[in-house]
């Protein structure tokens, strides 16, 4: 368990990008959003509360940021005499944590953002309407396993490019695109497209934002592991 820990620990050795860079970006995200809504009175010309996708970004780059975490950090773990087992659980153990202060940051953000209505201009960027919830304990979930899931799925792009290369990265490129492309045309075929929309339509935020992401996550472990297990620093 030490050495998980201290497997961890290496995850922060440059805190400014493993921590301060996404909240860079989506801050800076943030600040352009505020400034477009504010300069041009947005919230005057559409009805409700104004909502962006600029949140995104923040998951976006903590998926780059385990990607690195993989790519960076696996051949110092060998170096140090880890094993690849405790350099998985240590990574595992960091996205879980940096998950978590995420959720809970953005939990705080939101509620700042009702309690001024939108920043004083009806701008809900930090909980957009579809990922909003009155239950603050379901709102860190809804926050937080997302989140996680990104980070897994940068782990385990980090374990193919560790083990394949760059071949490996335009193969999974290729293959992903393969495998949309033959569903889209097979949903086509049965002309199925309404009831996939109307199914996701149904689904509760809970189901979309933590049951499905949940799901992923102990997909996207067990194969970053099993990858991990064959690969060379």
């Amino acid at each position: 368990m030490n050495r998980a820990v201290a497997a961890a620990r290496m995850q922060t050795v440059h805190p400014l990008v493993s921590l301060g860079l996404p909240w860079a970006i989506v801050g800076l995200s943030f600040a352009i959003n505020l400034i477009v809504w504010r300069v041009g009175d947005v919230a005057a010309q559409s009805p409700g509360d104004g909502s962006t996708g600029g949140l995104g970004s923040l998951y976006a780059t903590v998926l780059v940021i385990f990607i690195q975490a993989v790519t960076h950090m696996f051949p110092l773990a060998m170096g140090l005499s880890l094993s690849r087992r405790d350099f998985f659980a240590g990574t595992a153990l960091a996205a879980v944590v940096q998950s978590a202060w995420y959720g809970l940051a953005l939990v705080v953000l939101t509620v700042i953002e009702d309690a001024t209505n939108g920043w004083g201009i009806r701008l809900h960027f930090w909980a957009p309407s579809f990922l909003h919830v009155d239950n603050i304990a379901l709102q860190f979930l809804v926050f937080a396993v997302p989140m996680l899931a990104c980070a897994f799925l940068g782990i385990a792009v980090g374990v193919v490019w560790k083990r394949w290369g760059t071949p490996g990265i335009y193969a999974l490129l290729l293959i992903s695109l393969l495998l949309a492309g033959v569903a889209a045309i097979w949903i086509t075929w049965l002309k199925a497209w309404t009831e996939i929309g109307g199914w996701f339509a149904d689904q509760s935020v809970s189901v979309l934002t933590i049951a499905l992401p949940a799901a992923l996550i102990v997909v996207l472990a067990g194969l970053a592991f099993q990858g991990l297990r064959r690969t060379v620093p």
